[in-house]
């Protein structure tokens, strides 16, 4: 079973914003070919990082508003959010190392701002 799911504009504030972890915004399409290339990677991910990140699909053409907030020019893009506020976003497809290397840089930094 996934631990990945969908957010929407209506659950994006629990889901996003007031998310104790960090997480990581997957903005795709049905349609999109490297945004189903990019999902296996993604679920890897997810059970990698479980407890300490949590990863979101949003799919731009159901939840346009959410794309136009976050200026998703292309897909896929990945955002990462910590405590509500956008830290790193990255466009186009992304292999699983350069991936991983990304989201341990990004959370040993959010890791120790919080520390702080």
């Amino acid at each position: 079973m996934s631990s990945i799911h969908q957010t929407s504009q209506s659950t994006f504030k629990q889901d996003v914003l007031q998310s104790p972890v960090p997480i990581l915004i997957d903005f795709y399409a049905d349609w999109c070919g490297p945004c189903r290339m990019l999902a296996p990677t993604l679920e890897q991910l997810s059970t990698e990082f479980a407890g300490r990140l949590q990863i979101v699909k949003v799919n731009v053409e159901a939840e346009p508003e959410l794309a136009g907030r976050f200026q998703v020019a292309s897909i896929p893009t990945l955002a990462f959010v910590v405590g509500g506020e956008l830290v790193a976003q990255v466009e186009g497809m992304q292999s699983e190392p350069v991936l991983r290397r990304t989201l341990t840089r990004l959370m040993a930094a959010t890791s120790h701002r919080q520390a702080s």
